[in-house]
């Protein structure tokens, strides 16, 4: 009698993915915006599951400090203060100007960029038109796959982690920040260097560019009175 109760565990466990992954995603994309409150007979009634894995995926997404989970009122999604970004951007400007040198100091540091000069000429194409919602897509593809590809993973896993938690601010500032011409010139300065194997250049205008888009990103949210994202 054991046997079918441990077929049915590996399916309980994908079920519980699925719901994790699917309000993952409506979170970050601002479709549950900030201060939105949900119950799970709600949720289970919009992904089309039980109420059993998405009770888990909940939990699970309040240990990603997400939400919070309210007994018989579901879940609330939390806000993202500029504090928090300012503590994100901290992070992400220590880390991530490691990554680009890392990259640039390989034995042959022109090889295998083509990700990140698509993700260039993405930009700039997507500037051209201004396109935000393709320049941000071409943005994000170029961070994570400098992420990816310097070799070191812990490093990658934790830049991915923490430029998942700045996603809904972005998402959110897209449309007040101006054209994004100085970024897209520093990302195609970055990849430059990278590709001369000029390490501590390359290093240098990371940092420099994640410094400066963080604190504009900070200051847009306060002067726009959304520092209740």
């Amino acid at each position: 009698m054991a046997q079918p109760a441990e077929r049915a565990e590996p399916r309980a466990r994908s079920a519980a993915e699925t719901a994790h992954a699917a309000l993952k995603a409506l979170i970050l994309d601002n479709a549950l915006p900030p201060g939105s409150q949900r119950l799970e007979s709600e949720l289970a009634l919009q992904l089309g599951l039980s109420r059993t894995p998405v009770r888990e995926a909940m939990v699970r997404l309040q240990q990603e400090g997400l939400v919070a989970i309210t007994p018989r009122h579901g879940m609330r999604v939390l806000p993202i203060a500029a504090g928090d970004m300012r503590e994100i951007y901290a992070v992400l400007t220590a880390l991530e100007p490691m990554a680009a040198e890392l990259l640039a100091r390989r034995a042959d540091p022109g090889a295998g960029l083509e990700r990140l000069s698509a993700a260039c000429d993405a930009m700039e194409a997507a500037l051209a038109a201004e396109d935000r919602s393709g320049w941000a897509a071409a943005d994000e593809a170029f961070h994570l796959g400098l992420a990816e590809l310097c070799g070191n993973r812990r490093l990658a896993g934790m830049v991915m982690q923490v430029w998942e938690q700045s996603h809904r601010a972005r998402l959110f500032t897209l449309q007040q920040r101006p054209l994004p011409a100085r970024s897209t010139a520093e990302h195609r300065r970055v990849l430059e260097a990278i590709a001369a194997g000029e390490a501590d250049r390359a290093r240098n205008l990371y940092h420099r560019h994640r410094a400066r888009s963080g604190a504009e990103l900070v200051s847009l949210i306060e002067r726009s009175g959304l520092a209740w994202l």
